[in-house]
């Protein structure tokens, strides 16, 4: 049976942690698939402490883009994170949000095609202000686009507030 559950909220509010607990709740030997392109030393370091947090129980797969290569029939997979796979989208495909959401949900509805418990991180970045620049607020419609495909298909949806898990669905 597939189960979809999307983990959002702010920068640092937990979600990552929280969706660690919950992967290791319904699953043994879950899968943590990273969508981190590394650029700079700080956010590898960042990296490194998520892996650390992680026991040898994890699978770890570093996979930027194509998610829906992958079938992990009767797995618990945890994608880290969303908002970082749709940033890779967006650059790799020239800043176009129309056709970086067509090419996610292509890929979301890939790699959620089997029956396994998927649970997605990503971040609410509609929380903040409007964009100062043209680029970031059409990454945010893209975020914006995207997190909605994925929570109107999720069965269930955590809002993450400093650290405490609000049931939105």
């Amino acid at each position: 049976m597939k189960r979809i559950v999307l983990i959002t909220g702010g920068q640092r509010s937990g979600k990552s942690s929280y969706a660690e607990a919950l992967a290791l709740q319904s699953a043994p030997d879950p899968v943590h698939v990273a969508t981190a392109r590394i650029f700079d030393d700080e956010f590898r370091e960042r990296v490194r402490r998520h892996q650390e947090r992680r026991g040898p129980e994890w699978t770890n797969i570093e996979e930027p883009v194509h998610l829906g290569r992958f079938d992990f029939t009767g797995r618990t997979v945890l994608v880290d994170c969303v908002t970082l796979w749709c940033t890779n989208f967006f650059f790799d495909l020239g800043e176009s949000v129309d056709v970086a959401r067509e090419a996610l949900v292509r890929e979301f509805d890939a790699l959620t095609v089997h029956d396994a418990t998927y649970i997605f991180v990503t971040n609410e970045i509609g929380f903040g202000g409007v964009a100062e620049n043209a680029t970031q607020r059409r990454f945010t419609d893209l975020q914006g686009a995207v997190n909605q495909y994925i929570a109107a298909r999720a069965d269930q949806v955590v809002l993450l507030v400093s650290g405490i898990p609000v049931t939105i669905k």
